[in-house]
């Protein structure tokens, strides 16, 4: 009884544990897109010429109190390509360029109108808009060598990473498609670099153990939220996908109820 018990409360542990981590970092895309501006679930079923042309806007948001430092630029700019050619592959949109987010800000409840002028001056009717966030925490270890019983003081620094997406219709003023995904990695290094070997060491949560080696060692920190920052992205386009996936299920069941 005492054993079940006890894996009871590990089973529980973890689901606490992953229901806590789902809201970390906070969302933030409400202070760039306001909810006023959300369309019906059919809203992109009456859009008739698809794939949509569209801009791709990727911002990168600190502004949150206890916010980790972001990518850097060259980072920022792959996950951008990554999400130009991976979003055409996931819902109708045909990305055409990738817009500078640069005079972007977060406002209480959003502001659609710096969207709208960024759609004006490039000539669009559609922006895809990213906000990429994340939060960190790191804190003292002791790390092990091998299957050695020697042991080395060290830190370990856990990054959750969040990408929000929002299709927005610029002509009609409506958010057509929203979306999260998230990410979590860990990164465990020495107190002073030299463990060559076996540290630092990046590997992904909450469950997969396969370690992913940095190239260097005080670029460690960059490297995790690379890392991180792709598995958001996975996570986003598969979430997208699937919810497109089902926007065609629905259409073909309109089709064959009003035949």
């Amino acid at each position: 009884m005492r054993h079940l018990l006890n894996q009871f409360s590990l089973m529980l542990s973890a689901v606490l544990l992953v229901s806590c981590v789902s809201t970390i970092p906070p969302a933030r895309i409400g202070e760039y897109v306001s909810s006023v501006y959300q369309a019906g679930d059919d809203a992109f079923t009456r859009i008739d010429q698809r794939p949509l042309r569209a801009g791709l806007v990727v911002v990168s948001d600190t502004a949150e109190q206890g916010a980790a430092p972001n990518l850097p630029e060259e980072a920022l700019a792959r996950l951008g390509e990554s999400l130009q050619r991976d979003l055409g592959r996931a819902i109708p949109v045909a990305i055409k360029e990738m817009i500078p987010a640069s005079h972007i800000r977060p406002l209480p409840h959003g502001d659609w109108a710096q969207f709208a002028e960024l759609g004006r001056q490039r000539e669009l009717d559609y922006l895809a808009v990213v906000v990429v966030s994340s939060t960190e925490q790191e804190y003292p270890v002791t790390l092990f060598l091998g299957w050695t019983t020697h042991a080395q003081p060290g830190f370990r620094r856990d990054n959750w990473s969040l990408l929000e997406f929002a299709l927005l219709d610029l002509k009609h003023n409506q958010t057509l498609m929203q979306a999260e995904g998230r990410g979590w990695a860990t990164l465990d290094r020495p107190s002073a670099p030299g463990i060559d070997q076996w540290y630092p060491a990046i590997y992904l949560r909450p469950q997969d153990e396969r370690r992913i080696w940095p190239p260097t060692y005080e670029g460690a920190p960059n490297t995790l939220r690379v890392v991180s920052f792709e598995q958001a992205a996975k996570r986003l386009v598969l979430k997208l996908q699937n919810s497109w996936l089902g926007v065609l299920e629905s259409e073909a069941t309109a089709r064959k109820t009003s035949s």
